[in-house]
């Protein structure tokens, strides 16, 4: 079976339940806002929040896809960069724990993580410090990390460092591996527009995008903005939230549908979309059953707090994926 790579921006989630919000005002957070922050106010963060009750897991959307991949029965390896500290251990723990070859450059900065701070009425606000995530550089990658996998998946997180992203692409065409990304979030298409569309054109085999990026980057809707995607690659996958997907290959389109759930937290919901899509296009699956593997790993996320399952519900959507193969 192919194996996937992930290359992305390494950083530590940390849910972290709140008894009440008064720590929102003590660390003037503006109450479900994603805050970027200095190493100065993640120390002050992690400190004021020590005695809480919270879990801890590797995160980034290219991570989350990876981790997914892995779970599922996929052969994968991911790359990135952490720190020397206890949030790196972390990281690269919960990855080689479930098998994932892990190519982890270190820094002298701190690993990155993500605070999400869960009110009472479940409303979260989230505390970003990207610290040595964000040091990955062109430099960094070597041809050999590349070796025997098939597939390198991308996280449009990573278009800050353009050297390093097309460094990435370039290393892996030059192995002949298909190269997917996920357009991450419509403020960061906004910004990297012409990049990002250079990027695709050139390199993408598989994009993933849901509404609202499908629209910042093509101006369209839905439908009109996969036709738009597809001319630049060969699959052009576009999430329509409660409405499923649409996928696009040539003049090959599918439309997948979701799976009925009651959702309570959407984070990781494209990650894991792109996991199960992922793992299905591994396969040789047509592409309507890579879409509905897609929904089971996407619908399932949304039901738990945070982008990871337990054991019991990992065993819940293998069953599921296993009728979809048949």
């Amino acid at each position: 079976m192919p194996k996937i790579l992930g290359i992305g921006n390494a950083l530590v989630d940390t849910m972290t339940r709140l008894d009440n919000d008064s720590l929102l005002n003590e660390f003037n957070l503006p109450k479900g806002s994603m805050q970027l922050v200095d190493k100065e106010t993640i120390i002050k963060v992690n400190d004021g929040t020590r005695n809480l009750k919270k879990s801890q897991s590797s995160g980034g959307s290219a991570a989350n896809t990876i981790h997914g991949l892995a779970k599922i029965g996929s052969q994968v390896g991911y790359i990135g960069k952490i720190g020397e500290d206890e949030t790196g251990r972390i990281f690269q723990n919960d990855l080689t724990s479930i098998n994932v070859n892990t190519k982890l450059l270190k820094s002298t900065s701190l690993s990155g993580q993500a605070i999400v701070l869960v009110s009472p009425d479940s409303e979260r606000t989230f505390v970003v410090y990207l610290g040595a995530a964000v040091e990955l550089t062109a430099s960094d990658l070597k041809s050999f990390m590349f070796d025997g996998f098939d597939y390198l998946h991308i996280e449009g997180y990573l278009v800050q460092n353009q050297e390093m992203i097309l460094q990435a692409a370039k290393i892996a065409k030059s192995k002949k591996m298909k190269i997917s990304i996920d357009l991450a979030s419509y403020n960061v298409v906004q910004e990297n527009l012409d990049f990002l569309k250079s990027l695709v054109s050139e390199y993408a085999d598989i994009v993933f995008a849901n509404e609202e990026e499908a629209k910042t980057f093509t101006g369209k809707e839905p439908e009109e903005a996969l036709e738009d995607i597809d001319k630049l690659c060969d699959i052009a996958v576009v999430k329509i939230g409660k409405n499923g997907s649409l996928i696009k290959r040539g003049n090959e389109i599918h439309k997948a549908g979701i799976i009925h759930v009651n959702s309570v937290d959407t984070t990781g919901a494209g990650d894991l979309y792109a996991s199960g899509f992922l793992y299905g296009l591994t396969k040789g699956l047509p592409l309507n059953k890579c879409g509905q593997i897609g929904a089971i790993c996407s619908g399932n996320v949304i039901e738990v707090v945070g982008s990871k399952m337990d054991e019991e519900r990992w065993n819940k959507v293998k069953k599921l994926i296993k009728e979809v193969v048949g």
